[in-house]
C-alpha cells in the first residue's frame, strides 16, 4: 500500500519516525513534508496528502501536527476522506475496520514517537469488515457527505 503522510511545524519531529514505521510495515512512502520546524499552515499539508488519496496516489495517509485536531477537521472537509484523530490502537484499527477511515490523524504534542509507531501499525493492518451494520453506516456516512 502506499500511505502519503504530510505534516506541519508541530509535526516534523514525529515525521521521519513514522515514516520508518510505516516502511518496516512493508509499505511505501509519499513523503508531502513539511520539511523543517519552520512555522507553516497545517491545512496546507492536510490538503496535500488527502487529495494524495482522492487523487489514487495512495491509498491511504497519515497526517501529523500539534494537537492532530486541525489536521482532523480540515480531512474531513474533503469529499471521499474519513479521517480519524487517533492516540491509541483500538482506535486506529477499529476506525479503519467499522468505519472506513482512510486517513489517520495524529498529535505529535500529545503522544510519543513509540505510541505513535504502534498506532500507525494498527492503522496500516486494519481492513474495512465490510459487515453488514458496518457497510449499511457507512452508507449512511456517503449520504450525509452527498447531501452536504
Amino acid at each position: 500500500m502506499r500511505v502519503a503522510i504530510s505534516c506541519d511545524h508541530a509535526g516534523f519531529l514525529l515525521k521521519d519516525e513514522i515514516i520508518a514505521a510505516v516502511r518496516a510495515a512493508g509499505h511505501e512512502v509519499l513523503d508531502l513534508g513539511t520539511n523543517s520546524t519552520e512555522a507553516v499552515d497545517y491545512p496546507d499539508f492536510t490538503r496535500k496528502a488527502c487529495q494524495a488519496v482522492i487523487g489514487g496516489e495512495a491509498q491511504r495517509a497519515i497526517v501529523i501536527c500539534g494537537s492532530g485536531v486541525g489536521a482532523s477537521i480540515a480531512a474531513n472537509k474533503f469529499k471521499g476522506i474519513y479521517a480519524g484523530l487517533c492516540h491509541d490502537t483500538y482506535s486506529a484499527h477499529q476506525g479503519v475496520e467499522h468505519d472506513n477511515m482512510n486517513v489517520l490523524c495524529l498529535g505529535s504534542r500529545i503522544i510519543g514517537a513509540e505510541l505513535a509507531k504502534e498506532i500507525v501499525r494498527a492503522f496500516l493492518s486494519a481492513s474495512f469488515s465490510g459487515e453488514e451494520r458496518h457497510a449499511r453506516r457507512f452508507g449512511k456516512i456517503q449520504t450525509i457527505e452527498k447531501e452536504n
